[in-house]
């Protein structure tokens, strides 16, 4: 059986607490953005975020995961390369990777160290912060690629935040050049503003001679081209990526198929947690365009589910919500 998606990722266990401002000036962090930290700070701040607001809700995540669950809920076959370690924590994820009918290179042989896990802050204006200890995803390396599944593959898809751990963004590289080899497509996310404004170099090493298909928010392409001009931005994007989704939050989004530029509606809906928005929004998109439909239908799927996403809390949609966004196709 073949796959239409092949992804490589973090894999963290998202932990997810309601906060408001004032703890982001209390803990000194920066909000909006995604933070890595050391296991110490990783300890002191849940116990704190535990006794003060209490753990909203557990699950396995990390972006690309994210899209990739997203993806097999709709009905896509996906298979999902990551790195867990031989805990608690390890042990859930895969659990949770199986109930959401992903296939995945993780076994019972999984090394001893920490599994990654990611503190998700959200405040009431629904914008979440993210403080991330990668453990030992950081160690997620080439030999974690399955060939043969990623052989069989429509796409693959390489999650942007991979660039921060050398061992992460080589295998991300190795995934792009394998796909090359046997004809499968290579779709990119670039998952978040702080990746391409602090790691850029990395991004572009990642990009290569060029990808498939491009998710980015209108932040991100921005930072990209260097520009204040999204027209710019967009030329700058086309130069790297044959198609490309942008969204465009509250405004909705734009899906370039190579030769026409799509605006894509956004829903109008109470935002409560835009946790997983992007991650939904690329994962309705790769079902869409896997399942014989065009980048406008895939563009109001995506809009669809990621809206759904966004008006409750965390980064997914329960299985049976999938099913009736589809009418939007």
């Amino acid at each position: 059986m073949g796959y239409h998606i092949y992804g490589i990722g973090n894999a963290l266990v998202d932990k997810e607490f309601e906060v408001d401002d004032a703890f982001f000036n209390d803990a000194g962090i920066e909000k909006g953005m995604m933070t890595l930290i050391e296991a110490d700070q990783l300890a002191s701040m849940l116990e704190i975020l535990t006794s003060r607001y209490g753990l909203k809700k557990r699950a396995c995540g990390g972006s690309a995961a994210n899209t990739i669950i997203g993806a097999s809920y709709f009905g896509a076959n996906a298979f999902y390369t990551c790195n867990v370690a031989n805990d608690e924590a390890g042990d859930f994820y895969i659990a949770d990777m199986k109930a959401a009918g992903v296939d995945t290179n993780m076994g019972d042989d999984r090394d001893e160290g920490v599994t990654g896990k990611c503190l998700v802050m959200v405040t009431p204006d629904a914008e979440r912060t993210m403080n991330t200890h990668l453990g030992i995803t950081s160690e997620l390396h080439q030999n974690h690629i399955n060939e043969d599944a990623l052989a069989q593959s429509e796409y693959a898809y390489i999650e942007g935040y991979l660039v921060t751990s050398d061992p992460s963004r080589a295998a991300a590289i190795q995934v792009r050049e394998l796909a090359r080899k046997h004809g499968v497509k290579v779709a990119m996310t670039f998952s978040d503003p702080a990746m391409v404004q602090f790691f850029k170099d990395g991004v572009k090493e990642m990009i290569g001679d060029g990808v498939d298909l491009l998710f980015c928010n209108e932040q991100e392409a921005k930072l990209y081209a260097d520009t204040d001009s999204l027209d710019d931005a967009i030329d700058a994007i086309k130069k790297v990526a044959k198609t490309f989704a942008i969204t465009l939050g509250s405004k909705g989004a734009l899906a370039f198929d190579g030769e026409t530029l799509h605006e894509i509606a956004p829903n109008a809906v109470t935002a409560v947690d835009s946790n997983g928005a992007g991650d939904m929004f690329a994962g309705a998109f790769l079902y869409a365009i896997t399942h014989g439909h065009d980048f406008a239908a895939a563009g109001r799927l995506a809009s669809a589910a990621s809206s759904k996403v966004v008006s409750q809390f965390g980064p997914r949609l329960d299985a049976e919500q999938h099913e009736p966004l589809k009418s939007v196709l």
